[in-house]
This record gives structure tokens, C-alpha cells and sequence, in this order.
């Protein structure tokens, strides 16, 4: 591998096959990273997506602690450096508020498990690598707009986010300066999981003032700033075209 390529920026996105996360990897990878794409299944589509854009592909099952860890072993062992983590990948699925029997104890560490303590344990994983990084690393969690209102697919899931927003804070206070932690926090993003959500889109159509949903171009927007930003930490941005002014 030639100088210039050693030099190259190394991020590494979870759940980046699809969605958001397929949007901030290319976005990094315009931007002049070497990206590790990574996802639970859809090796075949990981595959070809790191192929395109230059990069690397890993399989990991973030339920499974060992898979976890061996993520960013995996990115370190095919690069020498960790420069970024996004931690986009998460889990979810409808479960009515008030119908408080039908959130078991297991639908809660499940979300739990991939949606706070797997980013916790690839931050723990990465910090040595990231406290290295020239410039200094960066971390930017992927949470939801449920985490700061009380609203979401479910009060699991909304927990969930709510408390990754508040580790996203923790750590930028603890890791600094050698490390950023910042998060972006989406409303409605227009994805295929989404296309069926007729209610919500109404809402943001008829409410926000842009008047539709998020692209994932926008969050991998934003996501590429506060990478960008040499100065920005502890922020959790909330990305919803305004619906919180209504």
C-alpha cells in the first residue's frame, strides 16, 4: 500500500449496506476515506458496495458481544488505523405505547444490546486506535429523533436512543480532546423501511417546515460535517426539518 493510501482517513460504518448507513459510507468515501462497510447479512451486497468504493467489507452480528469486539479488530488488522466510527446500525420494530405487557423483557435487551451497548463496546474497542488518529478521532452515533420526544416504534426503542444521546455527551466529556463524540438524531428518513409509514409522512409533509422527510444524503450530510468539524463535541444534533419548532 503506497503512502498516499496509508495517509487516507479510515471510518468504519456500521450497518452500511442500506439506508442511512450506505449513504454515509459513500459520502465518506467521496470525501477521501477508506471506508469499512460493515452489516449482519447482505454479505453479497457489503461485498460489492466496499468493492466500489474502495474499501473493505466486515460481517458481524452486533447481538453477539465476540462479533462485536472483532469489528474493529477486523478494521485494524486490514488498515494499521482507525481514524472514525459511526455508529448508524440499530434495531427496531412497532410496539404500541400503552400496551406496556408487549414490550417483554426480552424485546428490551434485545434493543438494548444492538442499539446501546454494541456502540458502547466499539467505542471501548476503538478508543486506543481513535486516541492515535491524526487530527484526533471521531465518533458520531446515529440515534433517532425519539430519542429527545416522546415518540418512536416503541418505548424500547425510544429508550434506547435516548440513552446513546446521553452516552454520546459522557464520552465527549470523558474522551476529550484526543476524542470527538457527537450524534445526529433523524426524524422521518425516506428509506425503503419507511415507505410504508403513511401517517408519519404525512406528518412531516403537512408539519415541518421543509415540508418531507429526510433523505439519507441529508444525514450523511451532516454526519460528514460534524466529522469535518476539528471543534465540535458533545452535540446531538436533531435532524428533522424543523418538526420541533411545531
Amino acid at each position: 500500500m503506497g503512502t498516499e493510501q496509508q495517509d487516507r482517513p479510515v471510518a468504519l460504518v456500521t450497518g452500511s449496506t442500506s439506508g442511512i448507513g450506505e449513504a454515509v459510507a459513500r459520502r465518506l468515501a467521496a470525501d477521501g476515506a477508506r471506508v469499512v462497510v460493515h452489516s449482519r447479512r447482505s454479505t453479497d451486497t457489503g461485498e460489492a458496495l466496499a468493492a466500489e468504493l474502495g474499501g473493505t467489507y466486515v460481517r458481524a452480528d452486533l447481538e453477539v458481544e465476540e462479533e462485536t469486539r472483532a469489528l474493529v479488530g477486523s478494521a485494524l488488522d486490514r488498515y494499521g488505523r482507525l481514524d472514525v466510527l459511526v455508529n448508524n446500525a440499530g434495531i427496531s420494530w412497532p410496539i404500541p405505547h400503552a400496551d406496556l405487557a408487549a414490550a417483554t423483557p426480552a424485546d428490551w435487551r434485545r434493543l438494548l444490546e444492538v442499539n446501546l451497548i454494541a456502540p458502547w463496546v466499539l467505542c471501548t474497542e476503538a478508543l486506543p486506535a481513535l486516541r492515535e488518529a491524526p487530527g484526533g478521532g471521531c465518533v458520531v452515533n446515529v440515534t433517532s429523533h425519539a430519542g429527545v420526544r416522546p415518540k418512536g416504534s416503541s418505548v424500547p426503542y425510544a429508550a434506547s436512543k435516548a440513552a446513546l444521546n446521553h452516552v454520546t455527551r459522557l464520552l465527549a466529556a470523558a474522551l476529550g480532546p484526543d476524542v470527538r463524540v457527537n450524534a445526529v438524531a433523524p426524524g422521518l428518513v425516506d428509506t425503503p423501511m419507511t415507505k410504508d409509514w403513511t401517517q408519519a409522512h404525512e406528518l412531516w409533509r403537512d408539519r415541518a417546515p421543509m415540508h418531507r422527510p429526510a433523505q439519507p444524503a441529508d444525514v450523511a450530510d451532516l454526519v460528514a460535517a460534524l466529522i469535518a468539524h476539528r471543534y465540535l463535541t458533545g452535540e446531538v444534533v436533531v435532524l428533522d426539518g424543523g418538526l420541533n419548532l411545531t
